[in-house]
């Protein structure tokens, strides 16, 4: 039986006396009769029960205590009212995609009103007639989202970019905890940046130093990159828009997008006016390509990268863009944690995918399939990659399927996991509990890029993945692991996905695999 949270209460409450009744008075008790405490109820969450007493507020289990007085509220009265603001991205159809079938799931009926940028969700039990809970979405920006946070009139931020260093400060100072703490974010689904033409445009890739050429307008001209002799119309999102604040931050790195692009509300809008402007090109969501073309990114040893869902699954492709929930350190109600929670559910990740984004649901990919990278592994082999390494690879790795669970690390070399990868943790130990992996072998396979000796790298990719192996079991602590066997594996540089000598190469080439026997 769970009484109160901090037990070096008891005592002082043991001494509280009971005023007389007021409308909101309550008196808390515990199931033995031995505590009991009384002030004016704050607020009832179906879960706690939050009270002002004489020692200040006091949260309190309900399920440890025994409510008497005019104020106590009807458990199954009670409806859960929470609050999500920012991007429109995730406002507009996906989350009410997923509120509509998490009631349906649970048999609740759904009635939907909008006012403008504002819906609301009434979830109400189907039997008896009566709300569940209330939902709010408020479709603005991704930074006005951070500002309702901060502001109280949101307790989730729905976000199409990572907070910055002002908005993280802000709110930690204000009491919300620090929201660079990957438990306060959650990935919902995965979206990628691409660059666009129009169809049938004569340039068919461009690297990714010609994508910022072309943002930022050093590349004028086409006819720099093998096309016409005409001049580039550019295609940006609103500065405000949070992919394009996305842009500016990972891809541009600080430099100016030119002045004379022609700037577009929302990702769908820009698609469109670059699949009717025959010289121009633009970057938006792969998620609303349209009839826009997606130009493959590509370097100087020739390897093509394309945005789809295996490759944004699998962070190959470089500029994968997530999709996040953040929330602060403050206690979400009980049908609000339960709602994120079921996110990662299989018919959440469903819904998802049908959203037009980019699911989590893990895929396979057969040794088989691995023909381009071990032609490209052959051809960039060197006397520090010798021949009976690959041997080794190939006799590891053949006949095993890979997983698109894979995990990268922050750019610039950190050992910090990204975000995408950082909930993979989860994901991967959540199937070992659920014995998804009984009698197979999974190898943990850790590569690098090229820069400095093959032997050094060797030993950070065994680093790596001993470091994401460990974080895995650590987590899986319902697993049983005597069920399945997990191994650590190094080929360092011997495989790569994407050109060395580019900064987006070895980011790319940094890794951590994970492959099933």
């Amino acid at each position: 039986m769970r009484l109160f949270r901090c037990a070096a209460l008891a005592a002082a409450l043991l001494s509280l006396l009971v005023a007389p009744a007021r409308a909101q008075d309550v008196t808390l008790s515990s199931r033995d009769g031995s505590v009991e405490i009384s002030g004016a109820l704050i607020g009832f969450d179906g879960e706690f029960y939050r009270v002002d007493t004489i020692y200040g507020p006091l949260t309190l289990d309900g399920q440890g205590v025994i409510c008497t007085g005019p104020g106590c509220p009807g458990i199954e009265a009670h409806v859960a009212r929470f609050r999500l603001s920012g991007t429109p991205v995730l406002g507009e159809v996906l989350m009410p995609a997923l509120i509509e079938t998490y009631a349906d799931q649970r048999g609740l009926s759904v009635t939907r009103d909008r006012d403008g940028p504002h819906m609301r969700f009434v979830l109400s039990d189907r039997a008896a007639g009566h709300p569940v809970a209330e939902i709010d979405l408020t479709l603005v920006s991704t930074e006005e989202g951070f500002a309702d946070l901060l502001a109280e009139t949101a307790d989730i931020v729905m976000a199409d970019r990572e907070p910055r260093p002002d908005e993280i400060r802000r709110l930690r100072e204000a009491g919300f905890g620090d929201l660079s703490d990957p438990a306060r974010r959650r990935v919902v689904a995965l979206d990628a940046i691409v660059p666009v033409v129009a169809p049938g445009h004569p340039v068919q890739a461009l690297s990714i130093d010609a994508v910022i050429g072309l943002a930022t307008g050093q590349i004028a001209d086409w006819s720099a990159l093998g096309g016409p002799e005409a001049p580039v119309t550019v295609h940006l999102l609103d500065r405000q828009d949070g992919l394009q604040q996305a842009i500016a931050l990972r891809l541009l790195d600080g430099a100016s997008p030119t002045p004379a692009a022609r700037r577009h509300k929302g990702a769908a809008a820009l698609s469109a006016a670059v699949a009717a402007d025959p010289l121009g090109v633009g970057l938006t969501r792969v998620s609303a390509l349209g009839d826009a073309q997606q130009v493959p990114l590509t370097g100087g040893c020739g390897l093509r990268l394309v945005a789809n869902r295996q490759s944004v699954k699998t962070e190959d492709y470089p500029l994968v863009a997530p999709l996040f929930l953040y929330a602060s350190a403050r206690r979400q109600q009980l049908f609000a944690r339960e709602f994120l929670d079921w996110l990662d559910t299989a018919p959440a990740q469903l819904v998802i995918r049908r959203a037009g984004f980019v699911d989590q649901l893990r895929d396979t990919i057969p040794f088989g399939r691995q023909g381009d990278r071990l032609g490209q592994a052959i051809a960039q082999a060197g006397p520090e990659v010798p021949l009976s390494e690959l041997q080794r690879l190939v006799g590891t790795l053949a006949g095993a399927q890979r997983l698109t669970t894979t995990f990268r690390f922050r750019e610039g070399g950190s050992a910090e996991l990204d975000a995408q990868s950082f909930g993979n943790i989860g994901a991967l130990a959540r199937a070992l509990e659920a014995g998804l992996f009984d009698g197979r072998t999974l190898i943990f396979a850790g590569f690098t890029d090229g820069d400095g000796p093959a032997e050094a790298n060797l030993g950070i990719a065994r680093l790596r993945a001993e470091a994401v192996h460990d974080a895995v079991r650590a987590v899986a602590t319902a697993a049983d692991l005597s069920r399945v066997a997990l191994r650590v594996e190094a080929f360092g540089e011997a495989l790569p996905i994407a050109c060395d000598h580019s900064a987006w190469g070895g980011f790319i080439n940094r890794r951590v695999e994970v492959w099933l026997r």
